[in-house]
């Protein structure tokens, strides 16, 4: 394999005009160290999912009751209201086949890959929102949306593979930027004018065709691998422009939020609460207003340092270090904060559930899977993590039940909302974590 300048650029030419394409970073060039819609379509089933640190405290969180009718405790009292909507699942468990745990890593990632990391970091699998993108992400403006509301790009539970984790949108004005700036636009308006520039940019990939197999030629086997996952992001990108060139169709539930101005970002409790509502509220009405059908929330990371303002510990440090209180016969102020994340579950919630669409709300066609990365904090405790789906995905799932997995692998619980997509998945995992048998008591 020949070596390659690293300033290559595929080029071409579009309407006479020069058009080049960069390139990634490849091996050969670095060294060896390196209801239905106003047109009579059927309302659209989204997809997405939520993230809370730190599970909850056992005996707290959903009573053992399983069946219809979920009890929730003192520290998911936030849910009660939305009750009908969810389906609570306990007693799933995430089966090593003697691989080491990687501590607040090993839990979520086998959760939302249904398979078990080598190591801290390893991906062994795409995210289960990678799948349902790949399935129905591409009739939209994004794929899919990503959003912290910790202040750091780099808390995303998103990933298709090991090196390839998907950043989130941290602040409430550029994810506002993102979804309602130049490039939105309004389904409801009375007049449609493409973006000239959008014109210039669109099918870049196709006029550079030759330059990219001639190119392909010189490569080994591992970059052509690393071209072809870069293109086909490039190409998503060019759908996206397509989309932008055709009149959207009118959406009845789309109203345009005002921008919410200059907020700070970090981890200070009530700076991420505020955030995620806002972020959670707008995230909904791109939902709503068709630019994705693909979606994750982050509250709060697998090591949550989510803080009190002028406190010393942060909530992980807690789980850990605070003893539990005689009286009460649990952690005081880890309960607090837990009662926080569901406190935050349920605005999610309610952001999708306040948009009216059809004959019912933006929550009665969307699914959310939301988890957490281990079940009692305080041991790192794997087995058993809580996890919830949330909406009733257009009708095409069972809810408001408790059940309980009597060890089965917590992969049955991904496989379940592929198969209620319609995705045509008959199994899902690897190793012990391999299933093929859905959750039948919430499949309609």
């Amino acid at each position: 394999m020949s070596k390659l300048p690293r300033r290559k650029v595929l080029r071409g030419l579009v309407n006479g005009a020069a058009v080049g394409v960069s390139l990634p970073f490849l091996d050969c060039f670095l060294n060896n160290n390196g209801t239905a819609l106003a047109s009579g379509a059927p309302l659209p089933v989204r997809f997405g999912t939520w993230f809370w640190g730190l599970g909850f405290t056992p005996g707290r969180g959903v009573s053992t009751k399983t069946g219809r009718g979920i009890e929730f405790l003192e520290e998911c009292q936030p849910l009660v209201p939305y009750k009908d909507y969810i389906n609570f699942f306990s007693n799933f468990n995430s089966l090593l086949d003697g691989k080491p745990t990687t501590v607040h890593y090993t839990g979520w990632v086998g959760c939302r890959t249904g398979s078990i990391p080598n190591t801290g970091g390893d991906m062994p699998a795409p995210t289960l929102d990678v799948l349902v993108s790949d399935y129905f992400g591409g009739g939209t403006r994004f794929r899919s949306i990503d959003l912290s509301s910790t202040g750091n790009p780099r808390d995303s539970y998103t990933a298709r593979n090991t090196g390839s984790r998907n950043a989130a949108e941290v602040s409430p004005v550029a994810l506002y930027a993102k979804m309602f700036g130049p490039d939105f636009a309004d389904p409801n308006a009375a007049e449609f004018k493409p973006d000239p520039s959008t014109m210039v940019r669109h099918s870049v990939l196709s006029v550079v065709g030759d330059d990219r197999k001639d190119l392909v030629k010189q490569l080994g086997a591992a970059d052509k691998a690393r071209l072809d996952e870069y293109f086909t992001s490039v190409r998503q990108f060019e759908q996206r422009i397509a989309l932008q060139l055709e009149k959207p169709a009118p959406l009845d539930a789309c109203h345009v939020p005002k921008s919410p101005g200059d907020k700070p970002i970090g981890t200070d409790l009530d700076v991420v609460l505020t955030n995620h509502e806002i972020m959670s509220q707008m995230l909904a009405q791109a939902v709503a207003c068709n630019q994705t059908r693909v979606f994750n929330m982050l509250y709060s990371q697998a090591l949550s340092t989510l803080h009190r303002r002028g406190e010393a510990f942060i909530h992980h440090t807690l789980t850990h270090e605070e003893p539990v209180d005689p009286k009460l016969g649990y952690q005081a102020d880890v309960a607090w904060y837990n009662v926080r994340s569901f406190e935050a579950m349920a605005a999610f919630i309610k952001a999708f559930a306040d948009i009216k669409e059809g004959d019912g709300t933006l929550l009665d066609n969307t699914l959310i899977f939301a988890n957490s990365d281990t079940n009692f904090a305080k041991l790192h405790a794997i087995d058993g993590i809580p996890v919830f789906t949330i909406g009733k995905a257009g009708g095409h799932i069972k809810t408001g039940y408790h059940i309980s997995g009597n060890g089965d692998p917590i992969s049955r619980i991904g496989l379940t909302c592929q198969q209620i997509l319609g995705m045509q998945v008959e199994k899902w995992g690897t190793q012990s974590m391999q299933t093929s048998k859905p959750i039948s008591e919430i499949t309609v």
